[in-house]
């Protein structure tokens, strides 16, 4: 998806940047919701503080550029969530 390809290179310079390697950009709509999920990784184990990292990393980039119409919720989670 284009959407998914144009938040890809927005975001993935800052993620590299603090060592965080950027797995995937899924947007989905789940219910009546819509989902941003940015899927990461490190070395070692990621955990919520590393979610909540990059997710202020990201946040501004992606209200700045404001890309997406719809209202979203953005999730930050780690690889083991995987992609489809």
């Amino acid at each position: 998806m284009e959407l998914e390809k144009t938040v890809r290179e927005l975001i993935e310079p800052v993620i590299v940047e603090n060592n965080y390697i950027l797995d995937c950009v899924q947007y989905v709509k789940e219910g009546n919701l819509y989902f941003l999920r940015i899927i990461i990784d490190k070395n070692g184990i990621v955990d919520v503080d590393d979610c909540v990292t990059v997710t202020q990393l990201i946040n501004p980039l992606l209200d700045e550029k404001d890309l997406i119409e719809e209202n979203y919720i953005l999730d930050v989670c780690s690889k083991e969530k995987g992609c489809e």
